[in-house]
């Protein structure tokens, strides 16, 4: 019976990587949506669609036509300005700048290792989720570091390696976002909201901030942690047995070096959060608002570069002191490399910064939402079924378009409009599609790392492929999804603010 719910699940799995497979590169995939989109804006202009605008009461909005003569005129005048001003481009390239120091000196290596190094064993499997979820701050950097240095801390207190490195995997990229500090994360998908909302009700977008899940994501972190080391004890490590492999590692603290550049970067940082603080604390400080309150403050609007300063500072000081550093050619050397990796997104944004003009200019989005909302309403489909069943579409799209912001590009734009016609605010639809997307990366083939994933799992296991890494990780999907869905669900029925001025209703 085992073998043959192995084989189903296997198949299932080809089928899924094989659909997968025939997907077209990102980048061709919004070139063709903003295609799709010019196409389908010149049909229904021409059908004569329109709908009455939902936040001004008489005012008509009607679909524009963007293959006729003034369409085309904006297509060829905007194409650049479209790419500029793709709101993920600046956040994260200027963010990336900070990180990219902060990983490429070793800073956040080090940092991850020691962490996981220094707390109790009976509280390594939580430690090591925590760290993973934590790592999201440094974008991608904990795939590298945490998986395989989770499987050489569990062989050497004699437990499952391929355990450490599913509880590891899975809270770096299941639980990606999680945190308790903001990340590139928010920044990105915030903006790409931000936009969204804008198509309902410019000023209720106005009054928004890339914080607008920060007080939801804090709780997430505990939450997680929890349900990811039960996980791993309960379900994944038994499942897996003893190991039997003759591979054997031994853990290595960090070295004297190491620890020297720990000790510069922390004072460096500590000295950035205080300067920081000045600026926010005291009531005449310059980053508040002009009514002294922070929400609403230049504050709210500077933490890409504060993010970005505050990574930079502590990385140039750990630098300096291994010796990663010695000179001021060596930091734009690393932050040169660090925009040369990032070449595949500034392509993304061209084609995706088409798309979504495109797709505002073209007032489809507007339509939709208006179409979209007497939909599910005519279906008595809101509330908590409405939330479960957005959260359910997003995680099996995900199996097979593994980027977030590439995601959210296509759907923030349809999602946020329907959610705000049915009193859901923007900040609740892009949380509730944090989840999906967080809680399935770990079971998709196509998400960028589970091909590095495999190469460290079989180091300890040479028979080690697809089916058997998604078989490992797939409790950790589901119960992640669960356990986080109905934390949301508890926070809709208290209706708390999922962070700074961001409600669950919208009123517009």
């Amino acid at each position: 019976m085992k073998n043959q719910k192995r084989g189903f699940f296997q198949k299932s799995l080809d089928r899924i990587e094989t659909i997968g497979n025939k997907l077209p590169h990102p980048v061709t995939l919004f070139a063709g949506l903003a295609i799709i989109v010019l196409v389908i804006s010149a049909i229904l202009a021409n059908l004569g669609i329109s709908v009455e605008h939902p936040g001004q009461e008489g005012e008509i909005v009607e679909v524009k036509n963007l293959l006729n003569a003034e369409g085309i005129q904006y297509i060829f005048a905007s194409m650049v300005d479209n790419f500029i001003g793709f709101a993920p481009l600046g956040v994260v390239l200027v963010t990336m700048l900070g990180i990219g120091v902060a990983e490429r000196t070793g800073l956040i290596s080090a940092v991850l290792r020691g962490f996981v190094l220094s707390i109790p064993k009976f509280l390594i499997t939580g430690g090591l989720v925590f760290a993973g979820i934590m790592s999201s701050v440094a974008s991608d950097a904990g795939y590298v570091v945490l998986p395989p240095l989770g499987a050489v801390i569990f062989i050497a207190l004699g437990r499952h390696p391929l355990a450490g490195l599913a509880a590891a995997f899975a809270g770096v990229s299941a639980g990606f976002s999680a945190n308790l500090l903001l990340s590139a994360t928010d920044a990105m998908l915030g903006e790409l909201t931000i936009a969204a909302a804008s198509i309902i009700d410019p000023g209720y977008a106005e009054g928004m901030n890339i914080a607008m899940n920060y007080y939801f994501i804090i709780v997430s972190v505990f939450l997680l942690t929890i349900v990811g080391a039960v996980v791993t004890e309960k379900v994944v490590e038994p499942r897996l047995g003893e190991y039997k492999g003759e591979f054997r590692e031994e853990m290595t603290g960090l070295t004297t070096l190491e620890k020297k550049g720990l000790l510069w970067a922390g004072i460096t940082a500590l000295v950035g959060v205080i300067l920081t603080a000045l600026l926010i604390v005291p009531e005449s400080g310059v980053l508040r608002g002009e009514d002294g309150g922070i929400v609403q403050s230049p504050f709210m609007s500077s933490l890409v570069p504060i993010i970005t300063i505050l990574f930079f500072l502590p990385g140039l000081a750990y630098g300096i002191a291994t010796k990663n550093i010695k000179s001021d050619k060596d930091v734009a050397a690393q932050m040169s490399d660090t925009m040369a990796s990032m070449g595949v997104f500034i392509v993304l944004a061209f084609t995706a910064g088409q798309f979504v003009a495109y797709f505002a200019e073209s007032n489809i989005g507007m339509v939709l939402g208006v179409y979209g909302a007497q939909a599910l309403e005519s279906m008595s489909l809101t509330g908590i079924p409405l939330i479960i069943g957005f959260v359910i579409v997003v995680g099996i799209i995900n199996l097979f378009i593994g980027s977030a912001s590439a995601k959210w590009a296509m759907l923030a734009p349809v999602f946020v409009p329907i959610m705000m016609q049915l009193g859901y605010s923007p900040e609740l639809t892009q949380m509730a599609y944090r989840i999906a997307d967080s809680s399935t990366n770990i079971i998709t083939p196509l998400m960028t790392y589970f091909a590095i994933i495999i190469a460290f799992a079989q180091k300890y296991d040479k028979k080690m492929g697809i089916g058997t890494l998604i078989s490992v990780m797939f409790p950790y999907s589901i119960f992640f999804m669960i356990f986080w869905t109905a934390m949301l669900i508890v926070w809709m029925l208290f209706g708390l603010d999922l962070g700074p001025a961001s409600p669950i209703r919208y009123n517009g």
